[in-house]
């Protein structure tokens, strides 16, 4: 019955795949995949209240990210409807293509490692579509964006959520994890930034669009709005950092002071002003079928979890591949196939502080490994994800664009890591 769970996810990451070939939305095969899956570990269980309890906890975890990734949604959709990003957008006056990939590959690099990498991809996607109007040449830097965020949120304790595991769990330490992963992190984004803006040539199309959002002329509260949310983004990591409570939490509460702030703004504004930029407006912009989506997946990811499938996938690579950097090496290739989470949970269980200590160089090519491998595919990181429901990218136009550029930033980065353990050992 394992092999029908194998093939399930096969067929439902087929699906995904192939999308637009089938005509499926990949929201649908994603649910169904996720159902699916879950069914069968059901009916094989020999102890549903087992199998219901481990159905519970993976809820809990998917239910943290889904509040937080709808939380974070919101607050730039309520910057971009005030037209904030304006903001920002009026201070970046460069027309070459190739400078704007600089510019937003670096802020997102360093942005990410401060706040998360899902987090940046929304608010630098979203911004992207502001200042670039031709959807191939948008759809290029998104690519970009998501290869500098997972690549920012890995040297960071704070950046990726496998990285926060192993800080979380001790197997690394901060000073520790940012002074030997930053190097290799930012070769992995530059080598890839590198090749593509060669191919970037020339300067940015010049916008020909008048559609206009229906809150043109409203200008007030932009910089209040702007600065509130970008303020409450930033403090997600400190609120964590002091209350040890979930990231989600924070969310919510800079969500919640955003919200008031907003109806504050406008509750002595004509009836449609108040329309224009009510909350409830901006909640009905929300991709809620990318939610469902990332629902779907990780569903489907934790029951091949909770069956032992990614835990016995792990101990085969550790019995048949004596090399530990190999391991890691294809453990971080694998997470951008199915998520990096279990992967690392699996690593993290299998592998103990006796046998490899904090800061071991193991824990520390993992966090690397896990964090960046996401980049190779579309929808092996949350980030990826996340861009994919917001720019609408293609599962095949990625692999075809930006995975060999991901793929050759990985393997430098690891490269990169190796050779500064060789120097100072």
């Amino acid at each position: 019955m394992e092999g029908l769970i194998i093939l399930i996810f096969l067929v439902g990451y087929a699906a995904i795949v192939l999308e637009h070939k089938l005509s499926i939305n990949k929201s649908s095969s994603a649910l169904l995949t996720g159902v699916l899956t879950w069914t069968v570990v059901a009916l094989i269980s020999p102890n549903i209240e087992e199998t219901l309890h481990h159905l519970n906890e993976h809820l809990s975890e998917i239910a943290s990210i889904l509040f937080f990734l709808m939380g974070a949604m919101t607050i730039v959709e309520l910057i971009a409807t005030y037209g904030g990003f304006e903001i920002i957008t009026s201070r970046i006056t460069t027309t070459s293509q190739s400078r704007l990939l600089w510019i937003i590959a670096l802020i997102t690099f360093f942005m990410s490692a401060l706040l998360d990498n899902l987090t940046t991809t929304i608010v630098m996607t979203t911004l992207i579509g502001k200042i670039v109007q031709d959807t191939k040449l948008k759809l290029m830097y998104v690519g970009m964006i998501v290869i500098a965020a997972n690549s920012g949120g890995a040297w960071s304790p704070i950046g990726d959520v496998t990285t926060t595991m192993l800080w979380i769990g001790g197997q690394i330490s901060t000073g520790s994890i940012i002074g030997q992963l930053i190097l290799p992190s930012l070769v992995s984004l530059l080598i890839p930034l590198l090749v593509l803006s060669t191919q970037m040539k020339g300067d940015l199309p010049v916008k020909t669009s008048t559609k206009k959002s229906g809150t043109e002329g409203l200008t007030f509260g932009k910089n209040i709005i702007f600065w509130v949310g970008l303020c409450g983004l930033l403090s997600v990591p400190i609120f964590k950092s002091i209350t040890h409570l979930p990231p989600f939490m924070g969310m919510l509460l800079a969500l919640g002071v955003i919200w008031a702030v907003a109806e504050i703004l406008i509750k002595d504004k004509a009836v449609e002003i108040k329309d224009k930029l009510s909350i409830f407006r901006v909640l009905e912009k929300i991709d809620l079928p990318s939610i469902l989506f990332f629902m779907g997946i990780l569903l489907a990811v934790g029951a091949l979890q909770s069956v032992g499938l990614l835990t016995s996938a792990a101990e085969w690579l550790t019995t048949n591949l004596k090399n530990q950097t190999v391991v890691v090496t294809i453990i971080g290739i694998l997470s951008s196939i199915v998520d990096n989470v279990p992967l690392v949970a699996a690593a993290m269980g299998m592998y103990g502080l006796e046998q490899f200590p904090m800061d071991d160089p193991f824990w520390e090519l993992l966090a690397f490994c896990a964090g960046t491998g996401g980049s190779i595919l579309i929808i092996g990181s949350a980030a990826g994800v996340a861009a994919m429901g917001i720019a609408k990218i293609e599962f095949f136009w990625y692999l075809k664009k930006i995975s060999w550029l991901a793929l050759i930033g990985y393997f430098s980065g690891i490269a990169v890591y190796l050779l500064q353990k060789s120097i100072f050992v």
